[in-house]
Formats: C-alpha cells, sequence, structure tokens
C-alpha cells in the first residue's frame, strides 16, 4: 500500500530553560512550558484541556512549516506562493489565509477567539485530505475561556520562533510528545491508557532496533512508539523514511492524538481507525511487519473472544474468551515477517498464569507446536511505578520468527533456538516524583547491551550471565519451571516470590494455608474437648 507523506514542520527556536541548561536536554524548556500553560487551565479538566492545548500546538506547526514554504517560494523567481501542488511538492500542508497562526495571533484577544480557531481547524481539514476529522473542533463552546484561549496562544507563539526547519520540527515534537506524557500523568488512569512512558518505550525500541523496514502497532494509542523508531533511527545515522509506520486504533479521541502527533514530527504514517479494533476488523490484515512495539490493554476480558474460537491468528492455541494477552501476543506474531521481531508490553500475570489454556498456549510459544516455531526470545521484568495507568509492575515480551539467526543491519545473529534471556530490572529505574520511576540512559544501555551481546552482536562484547541481573536459560530449564518464564526464577533473585507472582495466585495460595490451620486447629480441638470428656 502506497502511504501519502504527512507536512514536516517548519518553525524555530525556543526558550532556554531557566536553569540554564540548553534544549537537548530530556527536561529542558518543555516543563517550563507546561507549568505556564498548566496555570491557564484554571478549573478545566485535563482531560478536556489536553485537547485545547495539543491542537493549538499543531495549527502553529502546520502554519509554522506553511509560512516558512511561502516564504521561500516568494523569494525563488517565477515560484507561484498560492500554488498549492508547490507546498504539496513539498509534502507540506496547504493553510487558508483565515487559519495561519499569524491571523489568529493578531485576534487572540478577542471574544470571538473560539469561533476563529474552530473555524480555521475546518478549513484546514478542507484543503488537507489527510486531516479529515482529526483536528479539535469546539474552542467555541461556552465553557472555553476566551481569555484562557488568548493567553495559550501568546504562550504557543514563542516555541520555536525564528529556527530552522529540522530544528523547529523536533522542537515542536518535543512540546507534544512533553504535554502528552504531562497530561496523562494528571489524568491518571484514565489518561495513561493511550500513553506509554517514553523510557518504556526507549528500552523496546533500543532492544529491537528497527533500522530500516516495516513498523506496526496493532493498538497504537497516541503513537509514542513510533516517534521513538524514527528516534532511534536518526540517531543511528539514518534518515526519517527508512520506516515505513502502520497502525490501528480502537479509540476515536486516541487515533486523533496520534495522527497529530505524528504530523508534528513530519512521521509518514498509515494510521486506520474502527471502532472494533484489531481483533475483530483487523485493517491491515495482510500486513507481514517487520519490526512490531505494543503495549496493549492489559488483561481485558471482555475482547469477544467467544466470537473468534476460530481464527487464523491462533497458531498456538485458542486464547480465553475471558482474558486477550494470548489473543494479543498471537495477533502480533501472525503480522510479524519471516524475520520480524516484537517488543510486548503485558501483565506479569502472562508470565505464570495456568488458567484457561494460557499455560498450554505460553509453553507452544517456548516450543513452537504444529509447524509455528518457539518465538519467545527475551523476557524482561519491570519495576513498578512506571505507569501512569497502573502501579503494579508489568514485564516486557520479546518475540522473533526466526531464532535460528535473524539480522541485524548486515550482521547474522547467533542461533538462539535451544535458550531465552531473562532480565530482571526491577531493582533499576529512579523515582521523578512521589509515584513515578524512569529508567535513566544508563539503566536502558546495561538491559539492552545484555540482550544484543547475548543475540551475537559483535558491537555489544561478549555475553555473561549475570547474577541476580540475566540469566540465558535452556529450554530444558524453563521446562523444569513449569514454562513459567517470571526472570526471577532463573536469575537468582532471592524475592521472586514477593514481587513476581501475580496477586491472584499469592492470594489463593495463603488463603489455602490459613484453611489447613483452620483445619488443624478443629481437629486439635476436637481432640482436646474428647480427653476432657474422658478426664
Amino acid at each position: 500500500m502506497r502511504k501519502k507523506p504527512l507536512a514536516a514542520s517548519q518553525a524555530s527556536a525556543a526558550p532556554e530553560r531557566a536553569n540554564g541548561k540548553g534544549r537537548n536536554g530530556d527536561l529542558g524548556f518543555e516543563a517550563e512550558l507546561f507549568k505556564a500553560a498548566d496555570k491557564l487551565r484554571g478549573n478545566m479538566e485535563p482531560s478536556d484541556y489536553k485537547h485545547v492545548a495539543l491542537g493549538l500546538i499543531f495549527l502553529k506547526h502546520i502554519s509554522d512549516s506553511f509560512e516558512a514554504k511561502r516564504s521561500a517560494l516568494l523569494a525563488e523567481a517565477g515560484a507561484d506562493p498560492e500554488d498549492r501542488d508547490e507546498y504539496a511538492a513539498d509534502t507540506v500542508f496547504w493553510v487558508p489565509p483565515s487559519a495561519r497562526w499569524s491571523h489568529l495571533q493578531a485576534n487572540a484577544k478577542q471574544p470571538s477567539i473560539g469561533k476563529m480557531i474552530d473555524e480555521a481547524m475546518i478549513a484546514i481539514e478542507k484543503d488537507n485530505e489527510n486531516l479529515k476529522g482529526v483536528l479539535p473542533k469546539d474552542y467555541a463552546r461556552p465553557a472555553l475561556n476566551a481569555v484562557m484561549l488568548g493567553e495559550l496562544i501568546d504562550l504557543i507563539s514563542g516555541i520555536a520562533l525564528g529556527q530552522q526547519r529540522i530544528e523547529a520540527r523536533d522542537v515542536l515534537g518535543r512540546v507534544y510528545e512533553y504535554f502528552l506524557g504531562q497530561f496523562a500523568g494528571s489524568e491518571g488512569k484514565r489518561g495513561g491508557e493511550f500513553y506509554t512512558p517514553r523510557s518504556v518505550v526507549r528500552v523496546m525500541v533500543e532492544m529491537i532496533e528497527p533500522y530500516k523496514g516495516r513498523v506496526y502497532d496493532p493498538c497504537c494509542g497516541s503513537g509514542g512508539m513510533f516517534v521513538q523508531s524514527e528516534k532511534f533511527v536518526e540517531l543511528h545515522g539514518g534518515r526519517i523514511g527508512d520506516i515505513a509506520v502502520y497502525g490501528q486504533e480502537s479509540n476515536y479521541t486516541t487515533w486523533r492524538l496520534c495522527k497529530m502527533n505524528l504530523a508534528v514530527r513530519g512521521i509518514d504514517a498509515d494510521i486506520k481507525w474502527n471502532s472494533e479494533g484489531s481483533f475483530h476488523k483487523d485493517e491491515l490484515r495482510d500486513l507481514k511487519a517487520d519490526f512490531i512495539l505494543a503495549n496493549p490493554p492489559f488483561n481485558i476480558s471482555d475482547w469477544g473472544g467467544d466470537r473468534l474460537r476460530e481464527d487464523v491468528r491462533w497458531k498456538y492455541g485458542i486464547p480465553p474468551a475471558g482474558n486477550a494477552n494470548f489473543a494479543w501476543v498471537q495477533h502480533i506474531v501472525h503480522h510479524l515477517s519471516p524475520s520480524g521481531v516484537a517488543g510486548v508490553v503485558l501483565a506479569n500475570g502472562s508470565m505464570s498464569s495456568t488458567q484457561n489454556s494460557e499455560g498450554a498456549i505460553r509453553q507452544a510459544l517456548i516450543e513452537g507446536v504444529n509447524g509455528a516455531p518457539g518465538v519467545v526470545d527475551c523476557m524482561v521484568a519491570l519495576p513498578g511505578q512506571l505507569f501512569y495507568s497502573t502501579q503494579i509492575p508489568v514485564c516486557l515480551w520479546f518475540l522473533a520468527r526466526d531464532r535460528s539467526n535473524g539480522l541485524v543491519k548486515s550482521e547474522k545473529l547467533r542461533d538462539r533456538r535451544k535458550e531465552i534471556l531473562f532480565i530482571d530490572a526491577r531493582k533499576l529505574g529512579h523515582m521523578v516524583d512521589r509515584t513515578r520511576k524512569e529508567f535513566s540512559d544508563a539503566d536502558i544501555e546495561r538491559i539492552t547491551r545484555a540482550y544484543h551481546a547475548w543475540r551475537g552482536e559483535g558491537e555489544a562484547g561478549a555475553y555473561a550471565d549475570v547474577p541476580g541481573f540475566c540469566k540465558s536459560a535452556s529450554l530444558d530449564e524453563i521446562k523444569g519451571h513449569g514454562y513459567v518464564l517470571n526472570p526471577g526464577r532463573y536469575v537468582g533473585s532471592q524475592d521472586i516470590e514477593a514481587d513476581d507472582t501475580p496477586f491472584e495466585e499469592r492470594f489463593g495460595a495463603l488463603k489455602q494455608k490459613l484453611d489447613d490451620h483452620f483445619r488443624a486447629s478443629d481437629e486439635s480441638s476436637k481432640a482436646l474437648r474428647a480427653l476432657l470428656a474422658r478426664l
């Protein structure tokens, strides 16, 4: 399928952060900008304000891109700055006069500014097919204070002012990404459902190394997996366009956020939406992806599995109707190319549950079944408090269709079919606020280097087991543990039972012990009463 490119951004310099550090830090001017924007929110709920702020940042982005291209055409002899084909040729959105940021900024203090923004969004969608139904258009509603809108426009006007095109795209992209994360934190579980924390995504991306090829996410949320994949390519000497991006999202509002997020970054993407989701209406049925990154919703019980008992995707076993975890895993494996690799976030229970055939499916994924190869390559246990949406620890599954070798760039990997790598990262990470952790660059380097060395990548050096952190376990060892995939069982961690075993299983075991104690107590009481009666 040929995909029409989205626009690249074009705008300019942003203020330096107040403490004097440059714009290249993880938390630079974005934090100060968000604080200022959040003050303007007043009593508005973060879930509503999110779309107000992000919509305006997006509008600033496409307007800046348009104005930069228009200025270049004005300076070019014989060029027509009103010829829309000139903009399309450079993958820049056409922005009509009434929708240009300069026009909105000039009228920011007008009581009708909300109506003007809505009309600008409508006009942009009308002239750009890629944006149909994407942009927010409810700025004129009575609940939105016109003074607040005007002040927010003034605040956003300073983003990327006067900077070169590529730098400007990065600045606006960083602002958009940072705002997404902060809104996810403000909204708690509700907001975190569409947002995977950046440090977790970085681990996943740098583990599977998407240098070139097709990247797919079947539940793509706001598109963070794709943004980090493009960053990886650029940081390793590639260029935007080396990867082709495909995704699907069932939540319409989140799909719109994703489309804007990718457009701000200038990322070419084919993102599908339907309300039925990837299980029941797979919009990319024939896609075979080189790389898949996904953070599917955990332990979903109402995924409609009873209507999908017979499906070509269930090569490793029919997933239980009461839990979608292994349906997601098999959907992902189904969409992998013959040499494809995947990184998936799942609940810890997926590593050990034996309920409703899950244990048998996990065994099949490890060993292979009916001609389908074993695909589990590496398991990573994560610490708690990494996610906005849940405080419980989760894990990462890394899957590979061809574990006999595979390739990274032109380097052939070693045969890993008789073993699986386990990494226990529960002790890594640092607190960034009272409730949430992040991985540092050093943490990410430690995790990814172990995996790359184990796979046989020469640049990563020689692999060696590290007690308490990583272990290459044979399939016989894993069989001896009942095909349980908790890394703590293999790396030598002492607190596996406390941290890794799902609460439901721990509670059941404790209840059984308590029942045994009660029965023993009852029997002792009966024996004592009988003895007293004889006396």
